[in-house]
């Protein structure tokens, strides 16, 4: 009954197997073909899908996972560091190869804080990602921790027990805390293999049993996004509010650090590190006993292992270490409209900071909290260069828009044409707007 199947749900979702296992060859075609996560399906699982279509859309990331059978190890690897098989071809590398026309998304929506996703921008984006700031003038996104001492147990174990009881710590903290915001965040660990993902699993399920009234964050029932355990190799797709990241691998029993980093070893073994590093919403802990300083590239020519080492550092002394300002105000205002906007509100008491952001997108001016040092009460947006700069309508007035009210922020704009037809009447709808804000923001805080 295809024909009556396909009318009654023109929608299909199937996995390229089920593909080739319920829809026989003659199927009537559809419309359009669309991969999802193409970056890992490979071509040959591809082609019979394509096959039942008239169009295909192919949506992936190049510089995310590749298929891979890396669980596979060879039998003279007396550690069990190195790996046999190399990574698959996907169906996105195909079509990249024959230059099929691209589209590129640039708008990055998943980080609620900059610095989760600043790293990656910078490293493997060529920073071409649009990234939104969110309303505080601290970026508290991604932290490091250090056990205070452990080791990686390097040959048949292939774990760290110091990261590993660290990050179930961790866990338990939240589950349990005190404020509801912290315990309604959604949880998922990392780690850089198999034996490492297993060992956090142990321990998390030995404190389930201890503290049962954790155990509804486990459970798909009773929360949209329960915890999870999830190695390298299998967590693209996911995410989660606060991710903990262990790195596992570090100095042995005797101090000594071997450059095998399992898949990190391997050709494009940065695609999968920067799948680790951007599941994070709101918050990434990274939990090390590795220090950068203990990688020596002089040993490796891995892109990879130096991009970790990149990245530890990052984690623990800021944007500094890739060449970007720190600071979320990252210089002077955009144009001589906005420096007479700035101005002009702190005639009127305001303090105020132009270009808010670390990316391409910047808020004109983000006014600070008179209460809180270290939060914006709200952001002015002027139709200056960075409003202008989108093509579509669309984008520039309402995408962003939602997008930064979602992170947080009250948005107020000042037009140009305004502002020079009567520059008084703009200037004081402006700091009333500012005023009824801060009323309500106090009003709201007092009957927390």
């Amino acid at each position: 009954a295809s024909e009556a199947v396909a009318k009654l749900t023109p929608c299909f979702m199937m996995s390229p197997l089920s593909v080739a296992q319920y829809l026989p060859p003659d199927h009537a075609p559809f419309d359009v073909v669309v991969f999802d996560e193409a970056s890992q399906i490979t071509v040959w699982d591809a082609i019979g899908a394509i096959a039942r279509g008239r169009q295909v859309i192919v949506a992936g990331d190049p510089k995310q996972m590749p298929p891979t059978n890396f669980f596979a190890r060879a039998d003279d690897d007396p550690d069990g560091d190195l790996e046999v098989e190399s990574d698959l071809e996907s169906i996105l590398d195909e079509m990249l190869a024959a230059s099929v026309p691209e589209l590129h998304l640039n708008l990055h929506y998943r980080s609620r804080h900059e610095s989760l996703i600043t790293f990656s921008n910078a490293r493997y984006y060529d920073n071409s990602l649009v990234t939104f700031p969110a309303p505080s003038a601290a970026d508290e996104g991604l932290a490091l921790f250090r056990p205070s001492e452990g080791f990686y147990a390097r040959g048949g174990a292939r774990h760290n027990e110091a990261e590993a009881k660290a990050i179930v710590q961790e866990i338990v903290r939240r589950l349990t805390h005190p404020d509801d915001a912290v315990r309604k965040q959604s949880i998922g660990v990392v780690t850089f293999n198999a034996e490492q993902q297993a060992l956090v699993e142990d321990l998390l399920d030995r404190e389930r049993r201890r503290a049962p009234e954790i155990e509804w964050a486990f459970s798909p029932e009773e929360t949209a996004e329960p915890v999870f355990v999830k190695n390298l190799e299998t967590v693209q797709g996911d995410e989660r509010d606060v991710i903990l990241f262990s790195v596992t691998f570090g100095p042995d029993r005797a101090g000594r650090v071997s450059l095998n980093f399992g898949p990190l070893n391997r050709e494009g073994g940065e695609r999968r590190l920067n799948v680790a590093l951007t599941r994070a919403k709101s918050e990434m802990k990274v939990f090390s006993l590795l220090r950068p300083d203990q990688i020596d590239l002089g040993r490796t020519n891995s892109r990879a292992i130096a991009d970790l080492k990149d990245f530890l550092d990052y984690a623990e002394r800021g944007a500094s270490v890739l060449g970007i300002a720190a600071a979320r105000s990252v210089g002077d205002a955009d144009s001589p409209f906005e420096v007479a906007v700035a101005e002009a509100l702190r005639c009127k008491g305001w303090q105020v900071e132009p270009q808010i952001g670390a990316s391409a997108f910047r808020i004109d001016l983000g006014v600070v909290h008179p209460d809180r040092q270290g939060r914006y009460l709200a952001g002015i947006e002027c139709d200056g260069a960075a409003y202008h700069s989108s093509a579509v309508a669309r984008e520039r007035d309402k995408v962003r828009q939602q997008v930064l009210e979602g992170l947080g922020w009250t948005l107020f704009r000042i037009w140009s044409t305004d502002w020079w037809t009567n520059k008084s009447a703009a200037l004081a709808r402006v700091d009333g707007d500012l005023r009824d804000c801060l009323e309500r923001d106090r009003l709201a805080t007092k009957g927390l």
